[in-house]
């Protein structure tokens, strides 16, 4: 069988490593636009801060590697076009101009998300940078260097983690945002205005609740970021604005979200039966909301990779879908989240209930026991748990990841508070604060 893989990050690795390790008479070739594969981009701001000396360190794979597999390897190879009824693909060697024509029996699509670019006027001048490729990461170390006031524009997981960076170099840090508050999809406020005030007290300006509208600059290299409030200085600016499916080539072929992500089973099948997709360019099932929702996160992308090698010549294993679960480490702070906030809830038409509990992790007879602010977010009607947050200076993250279980399996408060738990002084209390959270949460149903 003939099969090609176009775009290698993450989705298209473990796709075709998964399918090399399971089939020895697949004729596989890959077609990437970049001269790498496998870059962690949520690596760059630890790059960037020094945490990570070497931004080859963020690779997991390379070309050689996957050739050494079995892959045909067509690196710095645009595809420009696919005819889905004729499997053919259009690409151009980037290198020689070379056009290349293929054919496939079966097509995985794994062209991965784009940073959103605004079209805005002064968009074009020098030391306006975007975050997501090996590429990106080198420009803005090199422009990082020399820069004195630098601007962060959208406060996502990748501008918070740049700002920290930054701050922690000397820069002066402007953070711009349209929402009133930073990470507002992934917490509630009670979780980002302690956030918000420590980056505050370390001299970063938060710029929220306004909205871009140019870049000014002299000699083609920009010098201010215009916002409906007001003008702030910055001789590097970093776009953070958010990510869209890079899907262009399959538009009109396939079934696809408006926004161009493409919908597919649970076996990572398209609308048609030829061609797989997964990754980035790809909606997920988003289990709290019972629907699909494009949600690109790097544990997404590997899981339906490897999803594709696992069914590609049959349904065999299906994906469970995924609650977005992620974690940060900010300053002093670990934060993870799971599912839906409740201020997300309401987009997805649900009714919603939560608790918020606060109280140290372990019993306070030991020598430290920081606090740990925890909330749950449950279904009104069903008490179906839908989402939850952990804030704390201690590491508590991986209690997010059983919340997350949790939800995928559609477990109710009554269910959680009485979850058996261990307990050790060390870690943490009789009652964990998982069930500490959905025991009070049925405390509200029964005076209610």
């Amino acid at each position: 069988m003939k099969i090609a893989v176009i775009g290698c990050t993450h989705a298209g690795t473990a796709a075709v490593k998964g399918l090399l390790a399971k089939h020895d008479n697949l004729d596989i070739t890959v077609y990437e636009r970049n001269d790498n594969v496998s870059f962690l981009s949520c690596g760059i701001a630890l790059h960037v801060g020094g945490v990570v000396q070497r931004a080859e360190e963020l690779f997991y794979s390379s070309p050689r590697e996957l050739e050494e597999l079995g892959a045909t390897m067509r690196m710095k190879h645009d595809v420009l076009s696919i005819d889905s009824e004729a499997k053919t693909v259009h690409a151009k060697n980037l290198e020689t101009g070379e056009d290349v024509h293929d054919t496939y029996d079966r097509l995985i699509v794994t062209t991965g998300s784009w940073p959103i670019v605004p079209t805005l006027p002064g968009i074009e001048m020098n030391g306006i940078e975007l975050c997501k490729n090996y590429a990106h990461a080198q420009r803005i170390i090199e422009r990082a260097t020399d820069a004195t006031k630098i601007a962060v524009i959208g406060a996502g997981y990748i501008g918070v983690e740049l700002v920290e960076a930054f701050e922690a170099y000397g820069k002066h840090v402007t953070f711009i945002d349209s929402a009133d508050r930073i990470l507002n999809k992934y917490l509630d406020k009670s979780f980002t205005d302690p956030l918000e005030a420590d980056m505050t007290s370390r001299g970063i300006d938060l710029e929220l609740g306004q909205t871009v509208e140019a870049f000014r600059g002299t000699s083609g290299n920009v010098t201010h970021v215009v916002t409906d409030k007001g003008e702030f200085e910055a001789d590097l600016v970093i776009l953070c604005v958010g990510f869209r499916p890079n899907t262009g080539l399959l538009e009109g072929q396939v079934d696809m979200l408006g926004n161009g992500a493409i919908i597919v089973d649970e076996y990572m099948r398209t609308s048609n039966p030829d061609i797989f997709a997964a990754g980035d360019s790809c909606a997920v099932y988003y289990n709290p909301a019972r629907t699909h929702a494009y949600i690109p996160l790097a544990t997404n992308a590997v899981r339906m990779g490897t999803l594709v090698a696992e069914n590609m010549m049959q349904p065999r294993v299906r994906y469970q879908g995924t609650q977005g679960t992620s974690g940060l480490r900010l300053y002093d702070w670990n934060i993870a989240s799971s599912g839906l906030t409740e201020e997300a809830a309401a987009l997805f038409g649900l009714e919603v209930e939560s608790v918020v509990i606060e109280d140290a992790y372990r019993p306070e007879f030991m020598p430290t026991a920081e606090k740990v602010e925890f909330k749950l977010v449950y279904e009104k009607e069903t008490h179906r748990i839908v989402g939850g947050q952990v804030l704390s200076k201690a590491d508590l993250t991986q209690a997010v990841n059983t919340l997350s279980l949790a939800i995928q399996n559609e477990m109710t408060i009554e269910e959680l508070a009485y979850v058996d738990f261990f307990f050790q002084p060390h870690y943490n209390k009789p009652w964990h604060f998982l069930n500490s959270g959905a025991l009070e949460a049925m405390k509200d149903k029964v005076n209610a």
